[in-house]
């Protein structure tokens, strides 16, 4: 699951300042028989007692219902934009962890209720302390990128992808078993030796270790985790 760019920590929606004034009253006075026809088929007003001042009245309030609305509406795309920056990672434009613990909830939910198979790869970069101890941060920064887009590349829309550690990530298949989330595990860890970041032309060494694990219904994120870390640290140990 990617997050849109545009969408990123710190951007703030602007909500307009509206409202009633004289003058919305008097530019009113020119659409006399449309309130007219509101007031006699909705408020029951006779068109005898239809005075400029009840026309007013009747306008101000169309005004005010007007400028409510639009608050309503700026409000929930600004609620809207607040939960999308909540999930968001402070560096990428993936989920963060907390968002990625609710998407395992929510997986383990179609687990249960359609009997439908889902896998986690839980993708670790071996010594990226290194990377940051001989590049700098910055550099570091731009190689966790580069990962972050490598991986982007080869997922579904239907699938999860966030950053849940430092220099660790989690991938959500959607309707994929163990094993074949094992084979795309491999598949994008060959994808990203074969495209190393570089710096200043030069390519910068790195290795990766993931781990599988099933989502099962009835199991808490937590524990699904603890898992696929084990699985992804499993790994790690084997290779040489």
């Amino acid at each position: 699951m990617k997050i849109d760019k545009t969408n990123r920590p710190g951007r703030t929606e602007r909500v307009a300042k509206t409202g009633y004034s004289k003058t919305g009253a008097t530019e009113g006075a020119g659409k006399l028989p449309e309130v007219q026809a509101v007031s006699a088929s909705v408020l029951g007003i006779p068109e005898a007692e239809f005075t400029p001042r009840v026309r007013d009245a009747i306008m101000t309030l169309m005004h005010e219902v007007d400028r409510l609305r639009k608050e309503v509406e700026q409000a929930r795309t600004k609620l809207a934009d607040l939960a999308r920056t909540a999930d968001q990672d402070m560096l990428l434009p993936i989920l963060n962890r907390r968002a990625f613990v609710r998407e395992i909830t929510r997986f383990t939910a179609f687990a249960e209720r359609y009997k439908t198979s889902s896998s986690l790869i839980y993708l670790d970069l071996n010594n990226f302390k290194t990377v940051n101890d001989a590049y700098g941060h910055d550099v570091g920064d731009s190689v966790l990128r580069h990962i972050s887009d490598l991986i982007l590349a080869q997922i579904r829309e239907s699938d999860v992808f966030a950053r849940i550690g430092g220099d660790e990530f989690g991938i959500i298949l959607s309707h994929i078993t163990a094993d074949q989330a094992a084979r795309k595990g491999e598949s994008l860890a060959q994808i990203l030796r074969d495209n190393p970041p570089t710096v200043e032309g030069k390519p910068v060494p790195l290795s990766f270790s993931y781990g599988i694990y099933e989502l099962l219904a009835g199991e808490t994120p937590d524990s699904i985790m603890r898992h696929a870390d084990r699985a992804m640290y499993a790994q790690k140990r084997s290779q040489p």
